[in-house]
């Protein structure tokens, strides 16, 4: 990511935050929020940032529009991460109520559509 003086070069005031772990369910919701990125519905953000207690970042996430979480899995690495910094007022999707399986979901441009599909109809209500 670009800096800029010392802020996130990073713009937009509905903000989507996306687990990105290392399972395939973790791809999944990575590749589903830089989907709906590019769709407009809103702008991926550093989940890092809010759980490393980054300044500007935590300060534009607390002062955004909307915010969006999406999980990969139960483990809910995402959600926890938010609600440590206090900040609990977010859509929140997790992609196992979808009925994907950690190590069972394969990353396809079908299951990409299906998150997609479901963050934005709890997302753009």
């Amino acid at each position: 990511m670009v800096e800029k003086q010392g802020n996130c070069a990073c713009g937009g005031n509905r903000l989507i935050f996306s687990c990105s772990g290392a399972a395939d369910v973790g791809e999944l919701a990575d590749r589903a929020s830089r989907e709906l990125t590019r769709e407009g519905i809103g702008k991926m953000f550093c989940l890092t940032g809010v759980g490393g207690n980054v300044g500007p970042i935590v300060e534009k996430t607390k002062s955004a529009e909307s915010r969006l979480v999406i999980d990969g899995c139960p483990v809910a690495c995402a959600k926890k991460l938010m609600d440590n910094a206090g900040i609990t007022d977010y859509v929140y999707l997790q992609i196992n109520d979808l009925g994907y399986e950690k190590g069972k979901t394969p990353v396809t441009e079908e299951s990409i559509g299906r998150v997609v599909s479901e963050a934005k109809r709890l997302y753009t209500k």
